[in-house]
């Protein structure tokens, strides 16, 4: 039988909450993190226009962000690795009913092959994916592999000031700006109540090609 869960509910500006399972068990993909909801409740101010572009999340956990992008128009596909499969079927199957464009789970190995995620979506979501030195460069593939000269990359973090995090994300966002342009979505265009000093919203697109590759 799978962990009974506890739910999480994420208030949205038109109509019903979502409602989030999480795992009391699982490591960091079964509870919804705090920049998970920033960047849910982002998408949520119409920055971005979401209704009827593809949407891909990466290290997607609970689902939140991307069934958020669902509720608005979107069609998404929710990424993560194999044990978070079950988890993410449950929250897409309890939020079915909100969901305006479409939303789908699917197994993808940060590094590996990405075929079938072809052609390049319009945008691609993260929240809190940088924690591991080990899984940077796999990462970084993924994201390159991925995305299209139009794609834009919305990636939510906690600044942590712990242990190595300073040096692991010094080190991701250094590697990101060989291949990618950042810019930095100001506080005060993320959600009024859902905003925080330390968790930052990064626009990152790839650098265009000039010239004879």
């Amino acid at each position: 039988a799978a962990m009974a869960g506890f739910v999480r509910q994420l208030e949205r500006r038109d109509g019903p909450a979502l409602r989030l399972e999480q795992r009391a068990a699982g490591g960091v993909g079964s509870v919804v993190w705090d920049a998970a909801l920033v960047l849910a409740k982002f998408l949520e101010t119409g920055a971005c226009p979401l209704a009827r572009r593809h949407v891909l999340e990466l290290g997607a956990g609970t689902g939140a962000v991307g069934i958020m992008a669902a509720t608005l128009g979107a069609n998404v596909t929710v990424t993560d690795l194999e044990e978070l499969q079950e988890l993410l079927m449950v929250n897409i199957e309890n939020n079915k009913h909100l969901v305006t464009g479409s939303v789908r789970a699917k197994v993808l190995k940060w590094g590996e092959d990405v075929t079938e995620f072809q052609p390049p979506p319009d945008y691609i979501l993260m929240a809190d994916c940088i924690y591991y030195e080990e899984s940077l460069e796999p990462l970084l593939k993924t994201l390159k592999d991925l995305t299209g000269p139009d794609t834009c990359v919305l990636c939510c973090y906690e600044q942590r000031t712990m242990g190595k995090n300073p040096e692991i994300e010094r080190k991701y966002f250094e590697l990101l700006q060989m291949d990618f342009e950042l810019e930095k979505i100001p506080l005060d265009q993320h959600d009024e109540e859902y905003r925080s000093e330390d968790i930052h919203i990064m626009n990152i697109h790839r650098k265009q090609t000039v010239g004879p590759e």
